[in-house]
């Protein structure tokens, strides 16, 4: 399975996929899980420009985005799917939709049109936003916040808004969960809602 991570900084996504990564080998499985941007040379290097370079306009920080991905799809996440890994991944287009194209004002259509071909039209079987609110966020970012995430409590709002929008525009494929909850519940929750499909896939 293709499972993606989402949500505002802070949220737990990466504390979710090494959760999961760990349940499932121990159950055996080949786990593979990447964060976005990065997991390839190239990717690793546009992550740097991202969080910690210049001012950009949003279109090059979408492009950005969108080069990191295509990469990481075919270095990493096509070859793991293709081989029969579960992939976990910390970040992935609805990023891009929720960030560039809600928060940003580029469009959700626009930005996936984008995406889509670099990523070989590849989309998660299921995605888990753990959804937090801007204030909560902004403390646990802590102090030595990315380009991003200076971006203040508005521009937050926005990200947050654009993810109800993609939960709602694909709910077969968008849990989104309490970013609140203690994370062992949530763990316990995200395991339960793959397990059946999981269980298919094995």
């Amino acid at each position: 399975m293709f499972v993606t991570f989402e949500g505002l900084d802070g949220s737990g996504k990466t504390t979710q996929v090494e959760r999961l990564r760990a349940r499932l080998e121990a159950e055996g499985r080949e786990v593979v899980a990447v964060r976005e941007p990065g997991g390839t040379e190239l990717g690793e290097g546009i992550r740097t420009l991202l969080l910690h370079g210049p001012h950009m306009t949003a279109w090059a920080e979408a492009a950005l985005y969108a080069a990191a991905r295509a990469e990481l799809v075919e270095e990493v996440i096509a070859p793991a799917l293709e081989r029969g890994a579960d992939v976990l991944c910390d970040r992935y287009v609805d990023s891009s939709l929720a960030y560039q194209g809600v928060a940003r004002g580029l469009g959700v259509e626009r930005v996936l049109e984008l995406n889509l071909p670099g990523i070989r039209g590849l989309l998660p079987d299921r995605t888990f936003v753990l959804a937090l609110g801007p204030d909560e966020s902004a403390q646990r970012v802590g102090a030595s916040p990315d380009r991003l995430e200076r971006e203040g409590a508005a521009f937050r709002r926005r990200v947050e808004e654009g993810y109800r929008e993609l939960a709602a525009r694909y709910p077969a494929r968008i849990v989104t969960l309490d970013g609140l909850s203690p994370p062992g519940e949530l763990a316990d929750r995200i395991y339960s809602e793959l397990h059946a499909e999981l269980r298919r896939g094995s």
